[in-house]
């Protein structure tokens, strides 16, 4: 089906997500927001498709909701709408951390508003070291927990960062971003979509099967006490331990060989 922003399928199976409207900052409308969220469904069952890349053409990674298509719309719209907007929004997040494929934002400038959420629910984020993120929810008015943002952003950067980050709704460079755990690598420009690609690459090409269980294991257990992890993860590791996998890597080890993972 054809998309309102670039997608595509490399040999490794590595899917890229490109939000390519570069002249108003790669700024969501409702119909971005529609098709995003069913692709991450359409994903979970799309076994070409590896791993994931998002990341954004221009100067912005995405700038948030498209003021004239989205706010200037709603403006006078009720209660219903507004609150088939926000679900909408929502899904797409919960179904990024459903979507058991890893997603890698290669932030390649400005995250603001739900541009950064959506940063924030990949797995892996690679931001330039000219990026920045501005949950600034708070700024128009509006709460800063918007999409999951109050729920991921204090398990990733702690419950006092995330505080400071919605509440202020300042903008946060990129090396700030770093120091606060908020990405994983900051990179010169030129290297932000090569390093995504890169580590999506050796994730598709890696134990995939292993790499899934291991994102639903981590969503999973968001919600455990430690005793229900340590059985969830028992099992787990049960079924992988009987997967193809495990023995291909052991048939590589005893043969001294390096392992070609089937995925199974």
């Amino acid at each position: 089906m054809p998309f309102d922003f670039d997608y595509r399928v490399d040999d490794a199976g590595v899917a890229t997500i490109t939000f390519n409207r570069p002249d108003v900052l790669n700024a969501i409308t409702l119909g971005i927001y529609a098709q995003l969220r069913d692709l991450m469904e359409a994903l979970r069952y799309d076994d070409a498709v590896k791993a994931i890349v998002l990341t954004g053409e221009g100067r912005a990674f995405c700038s948030g909701g498209d003021v004239h298509e989205i706010i200037g719309q709603l403006l006078d719209a009720d209660v219903k709408d507004h609150l088939d907007f926000t679900r909408m929004t929502g899904i797409t997040v919960r179904n990024m951390r459903l979507l058991d494929k890893p997603i890698v934002a290669a932030v390649n400038g400005v995250a603001a508003g739900a541009g950064a959420v959506l940063a924030l629910a990949s797995d892996l984020r690679i931001a330039s070291d000219k990026a920045s993120f501005a949950f600034l929810f708070t700024k128009v008015g509006l709460t800063g927990a918007d999409m999951g943002a109050a729920y991921l952003l204090p398990k990733i950067v702690g419950l006092g960062r995330a505080n400071e980050i919605l509440m202020f709704g300042d903008k946060v460079d990129a090396a700030t971003a770093e120091r606060w755990g908020l990405v994983n690598r900051v990179v010169p420009p030129d290297d932000v979509l090569p390093t995504a690609q890169a580590w999506a690459r050796r994730l598709a090409e890696g134990p995939t099967q292993a790499i899934r269980m291991t994102k639903r294991r981590i969503q999973t257990e968001l919600h455990m006490d430690l005793i229900a992890a340590i059985e969830s993860e028992a099992e787990a590791q049960a079924l992988l331990m009987m997967a193809e996998d495990h023995r291909v890597f052991h048939a590589a080890f005893t043969g001294k060989t390096e392992p070609r993972w089937v995925g199974r």
